[in-house]
């Protein structure tokens, strides 16, 4: 009989996430089993199944996606962006293997073509294993993947994609060349006229430093530069912040474009909604302090 799977960051029925990005702090949930556990070529991938957060994805020790919450992050990430633009019909996803992302992009009727690119295989792959509601987002027949670095995919990409998003993990591994001045050069050479840009933007009770590095970094490559979050109890202080640009100096980031209906809403939604995404940018002082003035 296999011996049963274990893992370094699970100890007496617990899962606990540390992380030099968040010191001092820890995020627990409690393991029914684990699932899945490999080394791939480029990170550390594990799967459990929950007391009460379902399956969770973890890559290289930081929880990306459970069954429970992940809704908010991939809704949130992806509506923000594409409702900013007026007619998104090609989009590309950057990041984003478990599909969540995907699965949102294609809700909307406009699209012609979504691309995934995704560095590591064996997220897509264990996805479609162990989180099938995300990884739905593969089977839609106007979506293509691409296994290979985002950054060396974007090279020759000029003028061609209406909204990108980059849905990845935190900037150290294997995401870290996602976060560099040349990469955020060549997003904007591959973004049509009126482009919109959407990235996990990192949380405002951590990170205000270096999320303002980045949007003020943003600002000198698009007229339009936002900041927006949402609350997500396992991702880190249970929040996470999405930096919105666009290439059209006249938009609006802050006031949905394109809107559902409100049945539309309560059928294919379960966080979006056009008054979520007004609300979305509307920050608390301390943050509205550190990042906009």
């Amino acid at each position: 009989m296999a011996a049963p799977l274990s893992h370094p960051q699970i100890e007496n029925g617990w899962f606990m996430e540390k992380s030099t990005m968040w010191p001092g702090q820890a995020m627990s949930l409690k393991v029914e089993e684990i699932l899945h556990i490999e080394k791939s070529q480029f990170q550390d991938v594990l799967v459990f199944q929950s007391a009460n957060y379902g399956n969770v994805l973890v890559l290289d020790g930081v929880i990306q996606a459970t069954e429970r919450d992940e809704f908010s992050y991939q809704e949130m990430i992806t509506h923000l962006a594409m409702n900013s633009h007026p007619n998104p019909k090609k989009v590309l996803v950057i990041g984003g293997g478990d599909g969540g992302v995907l699965r949102e992009v294609v809700k909307h009727e406009c699209l012609e073509e979504a691309t995934l690119v995704d560095i590591d295989e064996a997220v897509p792959r264990v996805s479609k294993k162990y989180l099938p509601n995300m990884a739905i987002g593969f089977q839609h027949p106007k979506v293509k993947v691409h296994i290979g670095d985002g950054f060396a995919f974007l090279k020759d990409k000029i003028n061609q994609y209406d909204v990108i998003i980059t849905d990845s993990s935190d900037p150290d591994g294997p995401a870290e060349s996602l976060f560099g001045a040349d990469f955020f050069h060549l997003l904007k050479a591959a973004l049509t006229e009126k482009g919109v840009f959407s990235t996990q933007g990192e949380c405002m009770w951590l990170h205000l430093p270096l999320i303002r590095k980045v949007k003020d970094f943003c600002k000198a490559l698009y007229p339009q530069v936002e900041y927006a979050y949402t609350s997500i109890p396992t991702y880190p202080s249970g929040q996470i912040g999405h930096i919105i640009c666009s290439k059209d100096a006249e938009s609006n980031l802050r006031q949905p474009l394109r809107k559902w209906t409100p049945e539309q809403e309560d059928k294919m939604l379960r966080y979006y909604n056009s008054e979520v995404h007004k609300a979305a940018f509307i920050l608390p002082q301390f943050a509205k302090k550190a990042l906009y003035e």
